[in-house]
């Protein structure tokens, strides 16, 4: 094992400790409730070939930081789809996704993110993981703000979306998001292309949530367009300081080393998806 990835799960046991805020509080059932169980900080979403299920926060959010510790689902799970995301509501939505796609028992779990902005999406990445994310939990966050997205995964960056605005690319800064989490079926795409399906005989198949953190800006409350102005406010906010901008150099040498190492797919390096790439794809 190279250097490098010893320091990688160093970082992401020293990370494996956070305290989330209470789920019943600040989350609530968007679907099959009855597949949902919360024990303790946990909480556990279940799939069987009857259901899956999901989460949202009752709450929406603009600018800041929202992570979750994940466990994934152990063995063969084929098919199935782990989501952790953001999202606003409407055709010209605003979403940033995490979703982990099901693996055949033996092969490595990959996790996808892509970025929707004003309703435009087909930014997918991918990536492999430096770990087994079914032994343990490890730690998913959003951070964004007026300049940069962030996907980071136990505080290390594998991915950043800048604002490119000036190249006419629209960017979320605009529309409140709410926090989601689900489970559920999608065996006609998730795994190798939709070519393994999913094999119930191993359900039901249970993902496990805890130790959720949101520090956002808080669209709540009667007065959501005030609220949103506040959150705009480029020097009251943490997120929008000077050194908020960019990742600082010890950030970007991980995310190189994340990128050299387990990137395997980029929709900016996909000729044959697109004749014309996608204009924040080129320098």
């Amino acid at each position: 094992m190279s250097s490098s990835m010893i320091v990688f799960l160093i970082l992401a046991m020293l990370l494996n400790t956070g305290v989330g805020v209470n789920f019943t509080e600040v989350f609530e059932s968007s679907w099959a409730p009855d597949h949902i169980t919360v024990v303790g900080d946990q909480v556990m979403l279940t799939l069987d070939n009857a259901s899956g299920c999901g989460f949202q926060s009752k709450n929406k959010y603009l600018f800041g930081k929202a992570s979750v510790q994940i466990k994934l689902v152990g063995g063969d799970s084929a098919g199935t789809v782990i989501a952790f995301y953001m999202s606003s509501e409407g055709a010209n939505h605003d979403e940033l996704d995490f979703e982990f796609l099901g693996n055949v028992s033996g092969e490595p779990y990959l996790v996808q993110t892509n970025v929707y902005a004003n309703g435009t999406g087909d930014r997918e990445q991918r990536h492999s993981l430096w770990f087994d994310p079914t032994a343990d939990f490890h730690t998913y966050s959003f951070f964004w703000n007026h300049h940069t997205i962030i996907f980071s995964v136990d505080d290390i960056p594998i991915r950043v979306f800048k604002n490119t605005e000036n190249k006419g690319v629209a960017y979320p800064k605009n529309q409140g998001m709410g926090i989601y989490g689900s489970l559920w079926n999608a065996d006609d795409w998730a795994t190798q292309g939709g070519r393994v399906k999913t094999n119930w005989s191993h359900s039901p198949f249970v993902a496990t949530f805890r130790a959720f953190q949101i520090d956002a800006c808080d669209l709540s409350g009667e007065d959501t367009v005030a609220a949103g102005a506040k959150c705009s406010k480029l020097a009251e906010c943490w997120w929008d300081k000077p050194a908020m901008k960019e990742l600082n150099k010890s950030k970007k040498r991980q995310f190189k080393m994340v990128q050299s190492k387990h990137l395997v797919y980029d929709y900016c390096k996909d000729t044959a998806r697109f004749t014309q790439m996608p204009k924040e794809c080129l320098d």
